[in-house]
């Protein structure tokens, strides 16, 4: 009945201490992952390469210190669009085909951020809108031509974030 026996999660998966976790969700076999570090880079990965057979895991994302891996998030089918914001509020809208799609690595830049780190990612079809969660848990949706002055191409700054988006910086949950 929703209580736990109190064993860390740390001790099931073996996880160091100067490691911690970013996303936890169930796996779903042929689903494609968005992952993203602070630096501003990522890819796509197929969920089916993330899985590892060992407590220890498998390494998918490569960082350099001092950034981190920041994001993971399910990309919905016939999602064609990407959405980033970064620490700096600003966000940039660019097509999900820009972004190679690899079992490891560093991958492309996805937004440029000079001050601060990237802070999410959200993939979504261009047809239903960009949707996001306030701090109230409402939902917000932005159509295609409410976007239009945040969509460009991948690696660019972006503009600042509409009015009304969070100040967490965060589209809110992914599924």
């Amino acid at each position: 009945g929703g209580r736990g026996h109190g064993e860390p999660v740390r001790l099931m998966v073996d996880l160091e201490e100067n490691n911690d976790f970013v996303e936890l969700f169930v796996h779903e076999p042929g689903r494609r992952l968005l992952v993203g570090s602070t630096a501003g880079h990522g890819f796509i990965v197929p969920e089916d390469e993330v899985v590892a057979s060992t407590r220890k895991g498998r390494q998918v994302l490569n960082v350099d210190a001092p950034d981190e891996a920041k994001v993971c998030v399910p990309v919905p089918p016939g999602a064609d669009q990407v959405a980033t914001i970064g620490d700096n509020r600003k966000m940039l809208v660019f097509a999900l085909e820009e972004i190679n799609e690899m079992g490891r690595g560093k991958g492309v830049i996805l937004q440029r951020i000079k001050d601060g780190a990237l802070a999410d990612a959200r993939p979504f079809v261009r047809k239903e809108g960009l949707a996001w969660l306030d701090g109230a848990g409402r939902t917000f949706t932005m159509s295609w031509s409410e976007l239009r002055d945040w969509v460009g191409q991948r690696a660019q700054a972006g503009r600042v974030a509409p009015k009304g988006f969070p100040r967490s910086n965060r589209f809110g949950p992914a599924f």
